[in-house]
């Protein structure tokens, strides 16, 4: 089994995936079709504490570490914030704490993503990123 891509790899993989779509209708498309590969959430994911506070949708992220590595596991009621919290997983799932922590996430800005949503889904995709950030932060 070849080494896990770095989050900068990773980011640049998605970002060469998600080229192909010229039109944002295809990328929304491509984002659903992300958040409904997530697996079937886990039976504590919809806990209070994992509800991302500030989001125009109910998300719950939750993340746990094994072997020094950070796995997190994420759900929502909306499609395409279903898919912008799968779209973060890809990137952070399988690094330590002090990568997701420190990690320079260029990948939505330059997918466009922050500007094709609505005020309130932006500052949902923002207090996503914060709450992975702040799990990592914890266990550095």
């Amino acid at each position: 089994m070849g080494a896990i891509p770095t989050i900068e790899e990773r980011q640049n993989e998605l970002l060469e995936e998600f080229s192909i779509f010229t039109d944002w209708l295809d990328r929304y498309q491509q984002l659903i079709d992300l958040g409904q590969s997530l697996p079937t959430p886990s039976q504590g994911l919809h806990a209070d504490k994992n509800l991302i506070r500030g989001c125009q949708s109910r998300v719950w992220i939750d993340g746990q570490e094994r072997d020094g590595k950070l796995y997190f596991e994420a759900d929502s009621d909306a499609v395409i914030t279903k898919g912008i919290a799968a779209l973060l997983l890809e990137v952070f799932n399988g690094h330590s704490p002090r990568e997701v922590a420190e990690a320079n996430l260029f990948l939505l800005d330059r997918l466009g993503l922050a500007e094709h949503l609505s005020p309130t889904r932006a500052n949902g995709l923002l207090a996503m990123v914060d709450h992975i950030r702040a799990f990592a932060k914890e266990r550095e």
